[in-house]
């Protein structure tokens, strides 16, 4: 696939379909053109540039804004019927083109679906519908004494149902787990209209949890209306802490043997010295940003061993500024929106990989993405720890050299995937797979991925669930 492809934009829907998806949604139906234009991306960089050449790739054929599950069985009875493709839409700050409507049909936005439903304080669960916006549902549940402790960089502009599809993971992760971690109990629409829940129980051994096939499937499975989510009351005290590093090797080892002695901080980030440079102003060093939330005595313990394991490294303290800084401008994302216009082409790729190969992975993505032409910057950081492994974040920007822009995202891209699969990484850590990432998928699936197709041809034999994604039309 291309990245300038145009795509089909479906063969429309007539108006018969129209009037009765307007039965099933009074209110709630639009075909304007400005709706489908908007709806017709999401914040994928190359979506973005489709915008800026003046083009429109994929529009959908209608938008249509649910409020009930019922609601959604409905639509998708009537997708089945007709042959109409559906594609759920939270919030569109998904950044590998997800939502983009590759052969038109209705975007389902779910931002109607976004009540706090019930919060369990003796069990610490809240129950949500899936379209609340990230930072409306932190705050309610911070009002009310708790806390999710999922603090994506798009708290703002993403909602609970975009971090299901995608299995997101916040800047809070090492802590709280990812949103597969929070996740208790879900409903969930599927794609002939049934509709399917199950029970808030911490645990369950009765055969595999099917519903939790749709974590990760991007609107291919089916819709997540509501979920049950862990909550935690909130912390009572917070420490923040920032130490430098000569290397990031320095750096790896020390969060790693923290982990080791089963000690979780809220927040563990790596910058490299590239990073540091532009996010601290600070040269020749790698930062590493620590904050501890929770119970004090807990916090103490963790403060305590954190600057052992710091300094038997090589660790610098440099005291609370950096981690303060870092706090203050964790929801900054300008820098694609101000480089983009000018003709800079930017994105950012995450991956995991295990502490065995972690390094060497780092080192290979760094030279693999200099030995593209054009290539100015070329950084990374570590924003998700485990004990087994990490999360890297890697940054590329520049000018192409006689290169379209799209060929030379791609070759970036391409660089960047292929060392990561030659040192045994994994192609996406939290943001999904949407288009971008559909070349590499079969490399990092092999089986897997005919056992997935299987699974889509069962639940949705009429492919109307977001066609084109997950490794294709599923043939």
């Amino acid at each position: 696939m291309g990245y300038d492809t145009v795509y089909s934009a479906g063969a429309g829907l007539d108006d018969d379909v129209i009037q009765r998806l307007r039965s099933i949604i009074p209110d709630g139906v639009s075909t304007r053109e400005a709706d489908r234009v908007v709806y017709g991306k999401d914040y994928w960089p190359i979506s973005l540039r489709w915008l800026l050449d003046g083009r429109l790739p994929a529009l959908p054929d209608a938008v249509i804004w649910p409020e009930t599950a019922e609601q959604i069985a409905g639509v998708m009875r009537l997708a089945n019927t007709h042959g109409f493709p559906v594609i759920p839409y939270g919030e569109g700050s998904g950044v590998v083109g997800g939502t983009v409507p590759v052969k038109g049909g209705v975007m389902l936005d779910m931002r109607r679906m976004h009540d706090i439903l019930f919060v369990d304080d003796q069990g610490l669960m809240a129950r949500v519908q899936t379209g609340v916006n990230g930072m409306t549902l932190e705050r309610e549940l911070n009002r009310a004494g708790y806390t999710l402790g999922h603090i994506p960089q798009s708290l703002y502009c993403s909602s609970l149902g975009g971090w299901l599809a995608c299995r997101a993971a916040g800047q809070f992760s090492t802590k709280y787990g990812k949103i597969e971690d929070m996740l208790i109990a879900l409903e969930a629409v599927l794609p002939d209209g049934t509709i399917i829940r199950s029970r808030e129980v911490p645990r369950t051994s009765t055969g595999p949890r099917v519903e939790r096939l749709m974590l990760g499937s991007e609107g291919t499975l089916g819709v997540v209306t509501e979920a049950t989510l862990k909550i935690w009351p909130y912390p009572e005290r917070r420490a923040l802490h920032a130490y430098t590093f000569d290397d990031i090797a320095d750096a790896l080892e020390a969060t790693r043997h923290i982990m080791r002695k089963n000690v979780y901080p809220a927040v563990m980030r790596i910058y490299d010295e590239h990073e540091t440079l532009r996010h601290f102003d600070m040269k020749h060093r790698c930062m590493l940003i620590l904050i501890m939330e929770g119970d004090p005595d807990l916090v103490d313990l963790e403060e305590a061993i954190a600057a052992r394991m710091c300094t038997r490294f090589n660790g610098k303290d440099m005291g609370t500024a950096p981690a303060e800084r870092w706090l203050d401008t964790r929801f900054n994302v300008k820098e694609s929106s101000e480089f983009t216009p000018r003709g800079f082409i930017f994105d950012t790729v995450e991956i995991s990989v295990g502490w065995r190969t972690a390094l060497e992975t780092y080192r290979a993505v760094i030279e693999a993405m200099q030995r593209i032409p054009g290539v100015i910057v070329a950084s990374g950081h570590a924003s998700h720890f485990y004990p087994q492994g990490v999360c890297f974040y890697f940054t590329f920007g520049g000018l192409p050299r006689k290169q379209t822009p799209y060929d030379f995202y791609r070759a970036v891209w391409d660089a960047i995937m292929a060392a990561c699969l030659e040192h045994e990484g994994s192609i996406s850590h939290h943001h999904g797979i949407g288009l971008i990432r559909q070349p590499w998928l079969p490399d990092e699936l092999d089986g897997r991925l005919h056992m997935l197709h299987r699974i889509k041809q069962a639940l949705d034999p009429n492919r109307v669930m977001n066609p084109g994604k997950m490794g294709g039309d599923h043939d």
